[in-house]
C-alpha cells in the first residue's frame, strides 16, 4: 500500500512526510481493515510533524478517516465487510482505569491517539479496533464526513465544555475547521445565542464564511465585541485569543481551549494577564484533552439531523505536504481533505 510517512521531525516547510510503499497490515482479534477512502487534515498533525507533539517515529499521521472494512479479524462481529466506517483521535484506551470507568477514557493513562501513537490514516489501508469505529451516516459523502470525527467531534466536545445557555453569547476563536462545525451545532441547538467570531486580521476569507454561517458579529482578535460573550472557544496555536477572550469574557464565564499545544513564541501575551481584567469575577479556563467514544457517538447523527456538511478543499495523497503547509499559512477554507480511494 502507499502511505506517506514522517520520519523525522522538522519544519512542514521542508515537506517531512515521504511517499512509501509498505506492506497490508493484517487484522488481529476484534480489529478491522479498513480500505481508507478519506482522511482529513488536522492542526495536530502539524504539532506532530514539528515536535510540539511526540509522536512515534516513523508513523503515518492521520486521524479523520472514512473507509470501507476490507477484512475481519478473527473475533470481530460488529461490522460487515463493506461497511463504510469512520475512525477518530481516540485510538485505545485501557478500560479499566478510574477514568475509564468514569467515562473519561480521553484521560487514560494508556490513551493511544491514532497517527501519533499507532498508525492512521495517511495511507491507503489502517487498522484499528472495532470498538473504536463508527458508522457513517448516508447523508456525508466521504471528504464531508472526514473533517467530523476530530474537527467536529473535538468541537461538539469543547462546545459541551463550555455551559451555553440558549440566548447567551459564545465567541469562537479562529474560524477553521472545527469552528466552522461548531458555528452550526450552535445555530441548531441554541437559536436565541449570539455568536462572535474572532479571526487574525487578514484572513477575509474566514471572516465572510463566518458571516455566510450566520455569525451575528466578526472581527479581529483583538477588537472589542458590541457586547461581552458568556462563554467562548480558542481553536488557535496562539496565546493572544485566550488572553483577549478573558478580556472580553463576561463575570462568570468560561473559556474553553481546543488545542493540544501552544506556540512558545508569542508567551509574552501572557505577561498581559491582568488578575482584575481577565481573571477576576469566577472566570474560568478549561482546556479540551481528545475524545472519549461518547463524543463521536453522540455528534455523528446530530450532524446528519442538522445538518452539518463541512466546506472541504480536497487534495490528492501525495499533496499531503502542500495541504499542511497551506493549513500553517491559514490558508485553506473550511477543512483540508486528503481524497485516496473511491
Amino acid at each position: 500500500m502507499r502511505a506517506m510517512v514522517l520520519r523525522k521531525i522538522m519544519p512542514v516547510e521542508q515537506e517531512p512526510l515521504i511517499m512509501t510503499e509498505l506492506p497490508i497490515p493484517e487484522p488481529d482479534s476484534n480489529e478491522i481493515l479498513v480500505r481508507v477512502l478519506a482522511c482529513g487534515v488536522c492542526h495536530t498533525e502539524l504539532d506532530e510533524i514539528e515536535g510540539r507533539l511526540q509522536p512515534r517515529l516513523p508513523i503515518i499521521l492521520g486521524h479523520e478517516i472514512v473507509g470501507r472494512v476490507e477484512k475481519l479479524g478473527p473475533e470481530a462481529v460488529k461490522f460487515r465487510e463493506g461497511d463504510r466506517v469512520g475512525i477518530a483521535w481516540i485510538h485505545s484506551a485501557c478500560g479499566k482505569c478510574n477514568f475509564c470507568k468514569g467515562e473519561e477514557e480521553n484521560l487514560c493513562p494508556e490513551f493511544k491517539g491514532t497517527g501519533c501513537d499507532v498508525d492512521g490514516g495517511y495511507a491507503e489501508f489502517t487498522l484499528v479496533s472495532e470498538e473504536f469505529a463508527y458508522p457513517i451516516p448516508e447523508r456525508f459523502s466521504d471528504t464531508q464526513a472526514s473533517p467530523l470525527l476530530c474537527a467536529g467531534a473535538i468541537g461538539y466536545r469543547a462546545l459541551r465544555l463550555t455551559n451555553l445557555q440558549d440566548g447567551q453569547i459564545i465567541g469562537l476563536y479562529g474560524f477553521g475547521a472545527s469552528a466552522h462545525i461548531v458555528i452550526q451545532i450552535v445555530k441548531y441547538k441554541y437559536p436565541n445565542s449570539k455568536i462572535f467570531v474572532f479571526t487574525r486580521p487578514h484572513q477575509k476569507a474566514h471572516q465572510n464564511l463566518a458571516r455566510k454561517l450566520g455569525a451575528d458579529w466578526v472581527g479581529a482578535t483583538e477588537d472589542t465585541p458590541p457586547e461581552k460573550i458568556n462563554c467562548g472557544i480558542d481553536f488557535t496555536p496562539a496565546w493572544q485569543p485566550v488572553v483577549e477572550a478573558l478580556r472580553v469574557l463576561q463575570k462568570g464565564g468560561r473559556i474553553i481551549i481546543n488545542a493540544i499545544r501552544k506556540e512558545e513564541k508569542d508567551r509574552e501575551y501572557l505577561l498581559k494577564l491582568n488578575y482584575a481584567t481577565h481573571i477576576w469575577h469566577e472566570k474560568e479556563l478549561k482546556s479540551v484533552a481528545n475524545i472519549t467514544r461518547r463524543d463521536a457517538q453522540e455528534f455523528l447523527p446530530l450532524a446528519a439531523e442538522i445538518p452539518i456538511l463541512p466546506e472541504v478543499q480536497e487534495f490528492k495523497l501525495e499533496e499531503a505536504n502542500k495541504a499542511l503547509i497551506l493549513l500553517k499559512q491559514g490558508k485553506i477554507r473550511g477543512a483540508a481533505v486528503l481524497r485516496i480511494s473511491d
